[in-house]
């Protein structure tokens, strides 16, 4: 027990003698304005400004496969890359280009929903991944789907 103690103390002697208050570094004022001055450049993102956010397809029957095309335009300052796109279902399937669009261009992203299984109100959420300044963007699809008529057990 005395053997740990005493290693214990020497490292604790070694770890509060290394300390040295010259090495704390001063601020470079040079450095600051360098890094405003990045801050200013990296504040250039595109933007993806969408015609609509969400989507409503109305009233449908069970087993439809919907679709509908989300157009956007990058009113920002940088190429727009849209580095991956998500439905919160596997039902719901976006497809989109995998160009970079440049400030000021138009782009789109088709939807698929596939009813098959999804009766009454539906709400599905593509959640975007791209290089804009938040990273990710969302758009939705809704509707209602009309359940399919179930088989009688004595047909």
């Amino acid at each position: 027990m005395k053997k740990v103690i005493m290693m214990f103390a020497a490292v604790a002697a070694v770890a509060l003698t290394s300390c040295n208050n010259e090495s704390k570094a001063k601020i470079d004022e040079a450095n600051l304005t360098a890094a405003a001055a990045s801050k200013e450049v990296a504040a250039d993102y595109p933007v993806m400004t969408f015609n609509e956010v969400e989507y409503d397809f109305g009233t449908v029957e069970e087993g439809t496969v919907v679709e509908h095309e989300y157009t956007f335009k990058n009113t920002g300052t940088a190429p727009l890359v849209v580095i991956s796109a998500k439905g919160s279902c596997g039902c719901t399937v976006p497809t989109w280009s995998k160009e970079p669009i440049a400030p000021g261009e138009e782009g789109s992203m088709l939807v698929k929903f596939n009813t098959n299984g999804k009766p009454n109100n539906q709400t599905k959420t593509v959640t975007i991944k791209a290089n804009t300044e938040s990273g990710t963007e969302s758009i939705r699809i809704k509707g209602f789907v009309n359940p399919k008529a179930k088989a009688s057990p004595n047909a």
